[in-house]
């Protein structure tokens, strides 16, 4: 039953890392500095190696070296956010990571971003040659590729290019690789096993089933297909068939080298090693944003807002301005905004100055005070002052993060808008080796210079919904990856032995048993119920156990990052939890399932020739010989187990046998 686990899919399990802020101690005059820095660099070490000496110190016994697990890792106390509830960006699987032996004749989907390959800005030059190599890695490594995606004629009409044949010639030129266009049918997508070119699939923006995230198109979609690699970041935010769903239907679900990027980057918003730290915020609905400004507050050590967000921290703080510039409902927040960044001393600068446009006469520019703004003059771009105190700001500092557009009240021309801005960041950045982040359209778009040296997520959707505590779908259904390396030699005695692994291990009962049984193997659990887990340590610490061993972890989705590091061979994986249950009907539902879901590499061993022998199917012992703690429970009352043993087939020689 090697690699059993392939079928299982997550996409709601993930540890919760949250952010340590330091309060600052002293003022300068254009914002609050720290004194000292504060690195989150948190090594699992330490905290193991305390973990450790606690109980040792409550139980005298000879100790074993500690490994990582999810069950006491980068857990990190932390003051609140005014209740924002932040959760660090889960450890995924990566192509970079995954075998690249394992991906010859392997049919493998790949959904790219469409706008990043076809947008030819030299801005986003490097992004562009991460979504490439995606495919081109895969290709090379002689993967059967399908390509999809959604594409549409936007309002700018950055995307003319609407047909598939189309697309396929423009991707043709840019992999050096023929892409042939085929439609949306089973029967292609069985056909790409002998297809040695790329094969590209209709445009998904024609089909409604894809923002439903409908689990029937995804199936088609999916057919034939081994494994999906997600290479589309800027949709990680939305629910789609193509991005989510699919997943259920792939035994692997991995990011690309440009998703890879991006989450790196995204990861970095919040690393707070450099200071000072500010960020400069643009956009409006203030309201909608206000739990990722909260958030924001904790982690930066100023705030510059600037655009129609301004407008609403303004109002609150009592300068007078139109009506029309505020946001209904936008008060109460800026004002528990204005406060929290009172209380956490953190600095916060709005507009001075304005240049605005007479609203008669377009040609016609001026400078006004932001106290003394009048009706018929409309706010297009910052004034001088402005400029000059935001310039005073971000020259003392070590990092910036610029999100959001800087868009003045009814305005639409964001990129004029935001030159003179981009100018001064553009020129800040070069003197005084500033590290940026960008975020946003407009706010990439518009930095002067070339951004070589920046850190770029065009998509601000997916960044405000991360900052906002929320989970990206695209994201969450990807495949764990386990976030250390093991050293298995510190685990066990002898780590060449073959492997035994225990999903669902429970209190270690049949775990612990068997180990006991069989010194010439090795056993491990995967548990995720962090109690149990820690009570299984303590017995492997106590005994002195050195062929048995535990970790917290969800194994449905870490299964493999985890086994695939093991110097020994698996031998077999026990996933009794799923397989065996007092409730007979719970029993049928289970094996329904598994084998549905199982594409066929599961299936039920020593089933009856004659369905209707329905006694039959259920086996009359543990074939292990060691019962779990939940099964002893229910024979000492007397009751029924209902057992199931489930196979993985084996291909061999062109031939299947039960292995």
């Amino acid at each position: 039953m090697n690699q059993a686990l392939d079928i299982f899919r997550s996409s709601g399990y993930y540890f919760s890392r949250n952010p340590v802020f330091l309060n600052s101690s002293r003022n300068s005059p254009a914002f609050l500095l720290h004194k000292q820095n504060f690195p989150l660099e948190h090594l699992a070490a330490p905290l193991f190696e305390k973990y450790r000496r606690l109980v040792c110190s409550k139980r005298a016994v000879n100790s074993k070296p500690f490994i990582p697990t999810e069950s006491n890792s980068l857990r990190v106390e932390a003051e609140a956010c005014d209740g924002a509830d932040f959760s660090a960006v889960p450890h995924v699987q990566t192509l970079r990571e995954f075998p690249k032996e394992e991906l010859s004749e392997k049919v493998v989907m790949v959904r790219f971003d469409s706008r990043l390959l076809f947008q030819q800005l030299q801005e986003r030059k490097i992004q562009c040659e991460n979504a490439v190599s995606t495919i081109k890695y895969l290709h090379e490594a002689g993967a059967k590729v399908i390509l999809v995606s959604s594409w549409d004629a936007d309002a700018e009409n950055t995307m003319k290019i609407v047909r598939a044949e189309s697309i396929a010639g423009a991707l043709s030129s840019v992999l050096q690789v023929k892409v042939v266009p085929v439609k949306l049918v089973t029967r292609h997508m069985h056909s790409a096993k002998q297809e040695s070119n790329i094969l590209l699939l209709e445009n998904l923006f024609q089909f409604k089933e894809e923002p439903a995230n409908c689990k029937g198109f995804a199936r088609l979609l999916s057919s034939g297909v081994d494994i999906f690699v997600n290479d589309a970041f800027s949709q990680s935010h939305r629910v789609l068939a193509s991005t989510v769903a699919i997943s259920r239907f792939c035994y692997a679900s991995i990011a690309g080298f440009h998703f890879e990027a991006v989450l790196s980057q995204l990861k970095n918003i919040t690393k707070t090693s450099q200071k000072p730290y500010v960020a400069i915020i643009g956009g409006g609905n203030l309201v909608e944003k206000a739990a990722a400004l909260r958030l924001l507050v904790c982690i930066c050590d100023g705030l510059v807002f600037v655009g129609n967000i301004a407008f609403q921290i303004m109002h609150a703080l009592g300068l007078p301005l139109p009506m029309k510039l505020v946001e209904h409902g936008a008060t109460e927040e800026a004002l528990t905004l204005i406060n929290s960044m009172k209380s956490r001393r953190r600095a916060v600068i709005v507009p001075k100055d304005f240049l605005c446009l007479n609203n008669l006469n377009p040609e016609k520019l001026e400078i006004f005070s932001a106290d003394c703004l009048v009706d018929g003059w409309q706010p297009v771009d910052l004034g001088p002052e402005s400029l000059e105190e935001i310039a005073s700001l971000v020259s003392k500092c070590k990092k910036i993060l610029w999100i959001g557009p800087v868009r003045f009240g009814l305005s639409r021309s964001d990129a004029g808008e935001a030159s003179r801005l981009g100018a001064v960041v553009d020129r800040l950045r070069s003197q005084n080796n500033l590290e940026t982040i960008l975020v946003g359209k407009v706010a990439c778009t518009t930095v002067l210079g070339s951004n070589l040296n920046y850190s770029v997520i065009e998509n601000a959707s997916a960044v405000w919904e991360f900052l906002k505590g929320r989970s990206l779908p695209g994201l969450m259904a990807l495949d764990r990856s386990y976030p250390f390396d093991i050293k298995w030699d510190g685990v066990y005695d002898d780590p060449t032995r073959p492997l035994v692994v225990d999903v669902g291990s429970g209190n270690g009962l049949f775990l612990f048993g068997m180990a006991k049984k069989r010194k010439d193997l090795n056993f491990l659990g995967l548990e995720i119920n962090g109690k149990l887990v820690n009570r299984c340590l303590e017995r492997v610490l106590q005994t002195g156990m050195k062929n048995g061993y535990i970790i917290r972890t969800n194994a449905a989705s870490t299964f493999r990052s985890i086994i695939s590091s093991y110097p020994g061979e698996l031998v077999l994986v026990s996933i009794q939890v799923f397989l065996q249950s007092d409730i007979e009907g719970v029993a049928i539902r289970m094996k329904s399932e598994f084998v549905k879901y199982g594409k066929g590499k599961i299936m039920v061993m020593d089933e009856p020739e004659d369905a209707s022998c329905y006694q039959r199917q259920w086996l009359n012992e543990n074939p292990f010989g060691v019962r779990s703690d939940w099964e002893q429970h229910v024979l000492d009352r007397g009751a029924n187990m209902y057992r199931l043993l489930l196979s993985k087939p084996a291909i061999i020689a062109g031939s299947t046998c039960r292995g």
